[in-house]
């Protein structure tokens, strides 16, 4: 089983026929079911649904009160390298990019993690650029062990594996995985991929299930908004999660949003997702699958974040960089520009104010004495 097929047949789906079709009629009926399918969740995301958008923001509150409480997962990325072997059109760390190329030495991702583990934040997130002949399994293992110490949980964004590779990290102490699709469109991806590893669509979209079958606690998902239609974008997005959280119910299944930043290269957005677009995005992910982990990272500004909190958010990073070695040193090779440059403690303090409790922590692993 795969959720391949289920994405070529949607692809090839006129869509954007049946976002216009939907009537006020039908998202109010929608918004009246306890429980809705995709068809409601389709017409949650048209644009019939616009003038409804308080209503739905008020339902995924109360969902997102009912199943998470007023608490809100902090982490923080940690890039070890961005050596990157992709051609992606729209990245900062693309091959073809000529910015300053570094890795982590072993010394240095502790002294790293040294400084994140000082903030009291015990979930951190691995990044490296898509190079498995620099920053391979091997190395990503060793600076999970020097890591596993300080972090009660460490969860990697790296290239696409394998499901023994995969396991070998969940044994060294990985629980958690992201992989962007980045874009559902085959033709697209075909387009934004021009070479390297990351061309292969099939792979790529396989991934979170070699993930979840190795054993990861947390899968998250998402695709970069700005690269194709956003409602088609969420709406398969969608799909994915609930197909995954059908077939893996003991994986905490979640889906991040993110908006494309500024970054190396020349690449310009294909559409531009404004606020009311994310809300609207959140709140229907929210009411289609209210179990449903939702991240907002520090892409998005400190306002916006604080304002869309109550609509869905389950998840927030904090006291960011996107550049190797960023916590410990100057740098300015970032992956791309962050929106939010708050601290963890003036993070805190904003979920404080609000009624909202930050954790730092919420699992245990079973080698808690390693």
């Amino acid at each position: 089983m795969s959720f391949l097929p289920e994405a070529l047949d949607l692809a090839r789906q006129p869509l954007r026929d049946r976002f216009q079709a939907v009537t006020g009629h039908d998202v109010l009926r929608v918004l009246g079911q306890e429980h809705i399918g995709e068809a409601g969740f389709l017409s949650l995301l048209s644009p019939a649904a616009e003038p409804n958008l308080e209503a739905m923001a008020a339902r995924a509150h109360d969902l997102t009160l009912r199943h998470f409480g007023r608490t809100v997962s902090l982490f923080t990325p940690l890039y070890i390298s961005n050596h990157c072997a992709n051609h992606c059109r729209y990245c900062g760390f693309a091959a073809t990019n000529t910015i300053p190329r570094s890795q982590l030495t072993l010394d240095e991702v502790r002294a790293e993690g040294e400084a994140i583990a000082a903030t009291g934040l015990g979930h951190l997130l691995l990044l490296t650029g898509e190079a498995p002949q620099k920053a391979g399994v091997d190395y990503l293992e060793a600076c999970v062990r020097v890591l596993r110490p300080l972090f009660p949980s460490l969860s990697i964004e790296v290239y696409p594996m394998d499901t023994a590779d995969y396991r070998r990290l969940v044994a060294a102490g990985v629980d958690g995985l992201t992989v962007f699709q980045e874009t559902y469109d085959p033709a697209l991806y075909a387009e934004l991929h021009p070479a390297g590893p990351k061309r292969d669509y099939a792979y790529r979209l396989n991934t979170p299930q070699r993930g979840a079958e190795a054993g990861m606690r947390v899968v998250n998902i998402g695709a970069l908004l700005g690269l194709s239609d956003w409602r088609r974008e969420i709406y398969i997005t969608g799909l994915h999660a609930a197909w995954l959280q059908k077939r893996y119910p003991g994986v905490d299944i979640a889906v991040s949003l993110p908006r494309m930043r500024p970054h190396a290269g020349a690449f310009q957005p294909a559409c531009i997702v404004s606020d009311r677009e994310l809300v609207q995005a959140m709140t229907a992910l929210r009411i289609f699958l209210p179990r449903l982990s939702v991240t907002i990272s520090t892409r998005e500004a400190p306002a916006f974040r604080d304002n869309i909190l109550p609509l869905g958010v389950t998840r927030m990073s904090a006291g960011v960089s996107t550049a190797v070695g960023g916590h410990t040193k100057p740098a300015d090779n970032g992956q791309f520009e962050i929106s939010d440059p708050r601290s963890v403690e003036e993070v805190c303090a904003m979920l404080r104010s609000r009624g909202y409790q930050p954790v730092f922590k919420d699992w245990e692993p079973l080698d808690a004495s390693a």
